[in-house]
């Protein structure tokens, strides 16, 4: 008997002991996490992501021009606004920054492959990858990531987080944000971005370096630009008319 209570202290010392290593942790984890209430009404002047790239860059010895402007999103076409919610984040104003559907579609598609081909991030998520963390997949910055993402959601607006998101995005060529990508291949502002080239923009996210908005065309690029654009039409967010004739101008 007196075994068999011994026994029960140890196992519940031993849960005890367990149970508040692992609230420590996860104290010590959540305080560790970077503050995103300053995001409320600052502007990121840099995001490790771009610390990230120039230090790239300048270890391959490239010359690099960084072309920044941030900008109200009244400041960004409609076009491109809509464009890149239906190419990133389809569910963006619904979810809580978790499209949970498209993580199980991306795990699934990733378990068959084998290796990672897509990680069925929002919107909300990339903008905490791309200002906190690096590109590297691992499980602990998966982690950390879905947590900085939580505190957006529930610390930020919907549309202050599509504005920061909008303006911190890597488009290619040193251009970060819509007004810089805009200026960069259209030579124009971000507010006078036409259907095409909001459609062309949206289209190579989140990866322009593989697939670069001023880069040759290919079937895969042709065929999520027809997406969007027929998307943009089936929301009645453009018309027939416009559907046609952008897809005329992107020679599709």
């Amino acid at each position: 008997m007196g075994t068999r209570k011994r026994s029960l202290r140890i196992g519940l010392l031993s849960a005890a002991v367990a149970l508040a290593l692992l609230l420590a942790g996860g104290l010590v984890f959540w305080l560790t996490l970077p503050s995103v209430s300053w995001l409320k009404k600052e502007n990121p002047r840099e995001t490790v992501m771009m610390r990230l790239h120039n230090e790239q860059a300048r270890q391959k010895g490239w010359r690099t021009q960084r072309l920044r402007e941030l900008v109200p999103l009244s400041r960004i076409s409609p076009f491109l606004i809509q464009a890149v919610l239906i190419a990133e984040d389809d569910k963006f104003f619904t979810h809580e920054g978790f499209d949970w559907e498209s993580m199980r579609k991306a795990l699934d598609a990733n378990i068959r492959k084998g290796r990672i081909l897509r990680g069925g991030s929002t919107i909300t998520q990339q903008l905490a990858k791309n200002l906190f963390l690096s590109s590297r997949q691992s499980l602990w910055r998966k982690l950390r990531e879905a947590v900085i993402a939580f505190k957006m959601e529930h610390t930020l607006t919907k549309k202050r987080i599509l504005e920061l998101y909008l303006n911190l995005a890597d488009w290619g060529r040193g251009a970060y944000g819509a007004e810089a990508a805009a200026q960069r291949y259209f030579q124009c502002p971000a507010s006078e971005l036409s259907l095409s080239q909001a459609v062309r923009l949206a289209s190579v996210l989140p990866n322009p370096h593989r697939f670069p908005v001023s880069g040759a065309d290919n079937a895969r690029m042709n065929r999520k630009r027809r997406l969007i654009a027929a998307r943009m039409l089936q929301r009645r967010w453009i018309s027939q008319e416009s559907h046609d004739l952008a897809l005329r101008e992107m020679g599709l």
